[in-house]
């Protein structure tokens, strides 16, 4: 009785997941001005695949990526000053917006971006 009860939770969890599937553009401040990034999401279940591009650090693949609810994370390999860095990002979906927090491993980095569905 109570695997079904787990069992049931599971599943209950899984089809909550935020379909966050489309193009979204993030908006965040840098040192410099506003920096955007072009985030084009595919979920399947609680799997979160696709790509980003911003105009600074180019294209990156999502590796990683959940969906669990309303929370999303993930992270992208990008190249700054000749050094590849593992960004994180985490997530939170209300709506069609998403406040991400973005962090380096180091934690000599972190910026929040806020992303709006565009298709």
């Amino acid at each position: 009785m109570q695997l079904l009860l787990v069992l049931a939770l599971l599943f209950a969890s899984v089809a909550c997941a935020a379909d966050i599937t489309g193009t979204w553009k993030g908006t965040a401040e840098g040192q410099n001005g506003p920096m955007e990034r072009t985030f084009v999401f595919k979920v399947d279940g609680t799997k979160l695949t696709g790509e980003t591009t911003s105009s600074f650090l180019g294209k990156s693949v999502i590796k990683e990526g959940k969906v669990e609810g309303d929370n999303v994370t993930f992270t992208i390999d990008v190249k700054f000053q000749d050094n590849e860095v593992k960004l994180t990002y985490k997530g939170k979906v209300t709506g069609s917006e998403i406040k991400f927090d973005v962090e380096a491993p180091n934690g000599g980095f972190n910026i929040q971006y806020v992303a709006k569905k565009i298709s």
